[in-house]
């Protein structure tokens, strides 16, 4: 039924999500620390979930439509947001438009003079931009693309009924072990983004974006850190991305692009010295900002047709 056989991987992670963070809601411990412990292990399963949720809306994971249908349903509660809303902010507007006004996620709307601020916040700073472009593109789906628009309502339909359902029965439960998981998660891989492209060159053929080579951030992730090769080559599987990466990028990007250890990456761009440079070191020069250009896809103007909606598109 796979397409790629390494997505065991990927079905296995997911599975450990569902089996700890309801054994965690079900019959959590009462220790603060345990309790403590099993609220960050949840947030880092659901975080992981959200870069699985973005391998998946390149590439399918099944042969069946039917099945990678369900398997969004899965994912939506996991990463705690309907997947087929993942496509319009990410695919059509990110990807196709990166770093320009185009681009809901562009790192250039942060602007703080603390660039431990810029990383921490840009989520909320461009949460509202992303979720107004969502309303728009679900609006001109549901006639444009009435397959995506029935699919991203029944995700949504599945995910309300799983937040309530589980709000009633235990709220506690739910706030520690759910919605904090989740919130993390979206904070997660929407900072991702600034990581990966602020104070680089997106004009560039090869240092347009950051790339986190660290085995550890990568099994972890499915090999989300490879960031250049997957603009370069979006629907190109997670687990072709390290030798891709090293053919095709490696031999051309500057060094600086290539992140050994995400945590002192972080340390040095966030903490000390904190400033906010660009791959060469000097001061990043912020463009003059202004609002978002339109990037919603008139009819029959998908770039790449169905595969650009989704896994279930």
């Amino acid at each position: 039924m796979l397409r790629y056989k390494e997505d065991r991987k990927t079905i296995a992670l997911v599975a450990a999500y569902y089996v700890l963070s309801f054994y965690l809601y079900f019959a959590g411990p009462s220790s603060p620390l345990l309790i403590t412990a099993g609220v960050l292990a949840t947030c880092w399963m659901s975080f992981v979930c959200a870069t699985i949720t973005h391998n998946v809306v390149h590439t399918p994971v099944f042969h069946s439509r039917s099945a990678n249908r369900v398997f969004q349903l899965v994912l939506t509660w996991s990463y705690g947001h309907p997947v087929s809303a993942f496509v319009p902010g990410h695919n059509l507007s990110h990807h196709l438009h990166t770093q320009t006004r185009r681009d809901v996620m562009r790192t250039t709307k942060a602007r703080f003079r603390w660039n431990l601020l810029n990383q921490v916040l840009f989520p909320v700073v461009v949460a509202r931009d992303i979720t107004r472009a969502d309303a728009a593109y679900v609006k001109a789906m549901k006639t444009e693309r009435p397959r995506w628009y029935r699919q991203w309502r029944l995700e949504t339909l599945f995910y309300w009924t799983m937040q309530l359902g589980l709000l009633a029965w235990d709220w506690r439960a739910f706030v520690l072990y759910m919605l904090i998981p989740h919130l993390f998660a979206a904070w997660g891989i929407v900072g991702m983004n600034f990581v990966q492209h602020d104070g680089c060159d997106q004009d560039h053929p090869y240092n347009h974006s950051r790339n986190l080579v660290g085995s550890w951030i990568n099994w972890w992730t499915c090999n989300n850190g490879y960031h250049a090769l997957h603009h370069d080559k979006p629907g190109l599987h997670w687990s072709r991305l390290p030798a891709g990466h090293l053919e095709r990028i490696s031999p051309h990007v500057h060094p600086n692009l290539e992140v050994t250890n995400l945590l002192t990456y972080c340390f040095q761009a966030y903490v000390w010295p904190g400033r906010r440079v660009d791959y060469l070191g000097q001061p990043v020069v912020l463009p003059e900002e202004g609002p978002d250009e339109s990037w919603i896809p008139r009819r029959g103007e998908h770039p790449d047709g169905d595969a650009s909606l989704g896994a279930a598109g």
